[in-house]
């Protein structure tokens, strides 16, 4: 009889036990997986678990392939779902980031501005004196840090790319005009006076080795370029996915990601703070100041934000979908400076996918 009741008791036991198991592991798979930072192991959850059309996945990395992409990834929740390389690519390849990587500088003065070594409603003149323009002083100093991130200036975006004073020329009051601009490249500079140390090693210790990403700047013709894996692309696309949060660490403030990653001024709705916005009623691009009425992609969820650069270097990031989708590589038609009809086209392929 005692050998019976200690019988039952264990088989109760064990039941506990593995139902606490199973909780565990359902628990872990409901929370948002973030890589290691030292290692290049990296969790993955298939098609399949989480009831995509698995036929649909060949056309759609058919479709990358022929449009000259290098490096595609989804995340979905941090676990990746979809990695491939084309076109002598690898998953240890660096590809240059183009704009995408202003979303880099935009977290950066977050970071700064959260650290209190900057206040993005100060005048820049405050941190790089005056006359860093060649404009009136009185207009100079309507230019606040702010103005560099949504490209509202008023700085002539006709005059090429160098931003020396002497090439950044008055149009119209700060934050009476959008325009894209490589102005916004004196926020490294900004970035730079404040912290007394360079751009390159205040990005180096306060992002890019808190959230394990490898790769380097290049300065090129007047622009400073990141270069990086397309996983490191993907791991800075999970944090600002997760409103600045790594694991437990808040990297930048989950205020700055919703000032950053939603409608920045009344100007051009689609633009945060150098990330661009989808689902708003019109949009401006580069070297233009016409509006385009509608959403910036059209096929993408409304609540998509995204880094674009260059010849369709590409962060796309769905918080409703728990997505973060990477794209790198060459230009997928013709040579572009930020949105393209690639990107409605490629969320076309998408959707078929995750729908």
């Amino acid at each position: 009889m005692k050998l019976s009741i200690w019988f039952i008791i264990g088989i109760l036991l064990f039941s506990c036990s593995s139902e606490n198991i199973l909780e565990e592991q359902i628990d872990s798979l409901n929370q948002t997986y973030f890589p290691d930072n030292n290692s290049d192991n990296w969790d993955t959850i298939s098609l399949n678990e989480l009831n995509w059309n698995t036929a649909e996945l060949q056309p759609l990395l058919d479709y990358l392939e022929e449009k000259n992409t290098k490096g595609f990834i989804i995340l979905y929740d941090g676990r990746i779902v979809v990695e491939n390389y084309f076109n002598n690519h690898s998953v240890n390849s660096n590809w240059y980031w183009a704009s995408a990587g202003k979303t880099l500088t935009a977290t950066v003065a977050g970071i700064a501005q959260d650290n209190n070594l900057i206040n993005l409603d100060e005048k820049v003149s405050t941190y790089l004196n005056k006359n860093w323009t060649s404009i009136p002083i009185e207009k100079e100093n309507l230019i606040c840090c702010e103005n560099l991130l949504n490209m509202t200036s008023g700085l002539d975006d006709s005059l090429g790319d160098s931003i020396s004073p002497n090439n950044l020329k008055y149009v119209a009051d700060a934050n009476s005009r959008w325009a894209y601009h490589n102005v916004y490249l004196k926020m490294q500079d900004v970035i730079t006076a404040a912290s007394k140390t360079t751009f390159e090693n205040y990005f180096e210790n306060n992002l890019k080795d808190k959230i394990g990403m490898t790769g380097y700047w290049v300065k090129l013709n007047n622009l400073n370029v990141y270069w990086s894996s397309t996983r490191s692309m993907a791991r800075f696309g999970l944090l600002i996915q997760n409103n600045g949060k790594w694991n437990d660490t808040q990297i930048v403030s989950e205020d700055f990601i919703n000032k950053a990653t939603n409608t920045s001024q009344n100007i051009n709705k689609s633009y945060g703070y150098l990330w661009w916005v989808n689902g708003k009623t019109s949009y401006q691009l580069p070297q233009s100041q016409f509006k385009f009425n509608g959403s910036l992609i059209p096929n993408a969820p409304d609540d998509l934000f995204c880094a674009l650069g260059k010849n369709d270097q590409k962060i796309y990031i769905v918080p409703s979908k728990k997505l973060v989708i990477v794209r790198m590589g060459a230009s997928a038609d013709s040579s572009n400076f930020a949105l393209s009809n690639f990107d409605n086209n490629l969320w076309e392929k998408i959707n078929t996918l995750i729908n």
